[in-house]
């Protein structure tokens, strides 16, 4: 037997040593070691990775905050503050100007005493390009820059001024225009017919029917009348005398001309007055604007006769008790969009027997009080107006 085959069959051989099974049985515990230090490493590298992200956070939050500091403190300048700011600044490039001028000059010096002129000028002429850029951007371009704004900006503003100033010249002049076209026609057609009446009158004198003419004559001409003087109020400055008004007193009074009328057109009138509202106003004045809106109202239902006609009149206080509101409503044929746009324009009538003017007249003389007049209308669904009123006497402002 040979001594490698003896080795393996006899149990007591000790050619195998025993520490060669602990390194066997350690080799797992390495193992499980190194894994929980490369748990550890990940670990710890992963917190230091969110220390970096929140850190870089923390700057980029206190960065943006600090601009926006700036940012909120240049706003708050005074005009003084940031005259004197402008100044600094300019100050500062100023100096720095200074601060290249100055060895500039004295290198050139230097040179020109050690070196010669032919160097020096070389020197001065190379070196002078960089100063004269710097003097110029650091001392002539803020200036130039800011007379240049200005100058670009009072053109811009004066080119929109022009442009308004013409488009509101215009506006005017088309406005002329059709409030002298309406004139001519509101004038002119009365006027004509009174004249044709008149020299049929004139062809036969004795004739009996020259009685009616010489009346409906008169009526034409009562007409003219009338247009003129609504012209006139509606032309007029207002005065308006500024004194404690009880709404629900100015709107009896003009509902009392109306008695006659409201019972013979059998218009159904709701009124709901409470007595506390009041304002600082003019009684007349708005007892003049009540009649047109309710005057209005009656001819819509004379000119579209319905079984039951009906007017709301209401007054009432804003929930901040600062204005006071009237709403006149009636449920006559309504009126439709293209209408609403045009009831304000003066000498615009839909009736056979108005003038065109009472609402014109109405919006300018809430409009004298500090208020405001709307309209609301569908066709078949009646109009409302409501008038809105500041109680402290709008008019004084």
């Amino acid at each position: 037997m040979s001594d490698w085959e003896s080795q393996y069959d006899d149990p007591d051989s000790d050619s195998v040593d025993s520490g060669d099974f602990d390194t066997l049985d350690d080799e797992p515990s390495d193992s499980r070691r190194s894994g929980r230090r490369e748990q550890r490493d990940r670990h710890r590298s992963g917190k230091q990775r969110r220390r970096r992200v929140g850190r870089d956070r923390d700057r980029n939050r206190s960065g943006s905050s600090k601009s926006d500091r700036k940012r909120r403190k240049r706003k708050e300048l005074s005009p003084e503050e940031r005259a004197l700011a402008e100044a600094r600044r300019a100050a500062s490039r100023k100096m720095g100007f200074l601060a290249h001028f100055v060895p500039y000059v004295s290198v050139i010096v230097f040179l020109l005493f050690v070196a010669g002129f032919r160097p020096a000028f070389i020197t001065a002429l190379a070196w002078g390009i960089g100063v004269a850029c710097h003097y110029f951007f650091a001392v002539i371009a803020p200036g130039l820059r800011q007379r240049l704004v200005e100058g670009e900006v009072e053109r811009r503003v004066s080119r929109d001024v022009v442009l308004e100033r013409r488009a509101l010249v215009d506006e005017h002049a088309q406005r002329l225009e059709q409030l002298s076209a309406s004139i001519a026609h509101e004038i002119r057609n009365p006027i004509t017919a009174a004249k044709s009446l008149v020299q049929q009158m004139g062809e036969d004198p004795a004739s009996h029917e020259n009685v009616e003419y010489a009346s409906v004559a008169l009526d034409e001409l009562g007409r003219v009348e009338k247009s003129i003087s609504h012209l006139l109020k509606y032309a007029r400055e207002e005065d308006i005398q500024l004194r404690d008004v009880r709404v629900d007193e100015v709107v009896a009074s003009a509902l009392d001309t109306f008695g006659e009328r409201i019972e013979k057109l059998g218009v159904l009138v709701t009124r709901d007055l409470p007595a506390g509202a009041h304002l600082n106003g003019d009684a007349d004045k708005l007892r003049r604007v009540v009649i047109n809106l309710v005057g209005n109202a009656l001819d819509s239902f004379e000119d579209n006769p319905s079984g039951s006609a009906a007017l709301d009149i209401e007054t009432g206080e804003n929930l901040a008790g600062t204005e006071v509101w009237l709403r006149v409503r009636d449920n006559g044929p309504g009126m439709d969009e293209e209408r609403i746009g045009r009831i304000f324009t003066p000498f615009y009538t839909s009736k056979s027997r108005g003038t065109g003017l009472g609402l014109a007249i109405s919006k300018k003389l809430v409009d004298a009080h500090g208020g405001s007049i709307e309209v609301h209308s569908e066709p078949g669904h009646g109009t409302e107006f409501v008038v809105t009123l500041p109680k402290d006497g709008g008019a004084e402002a």
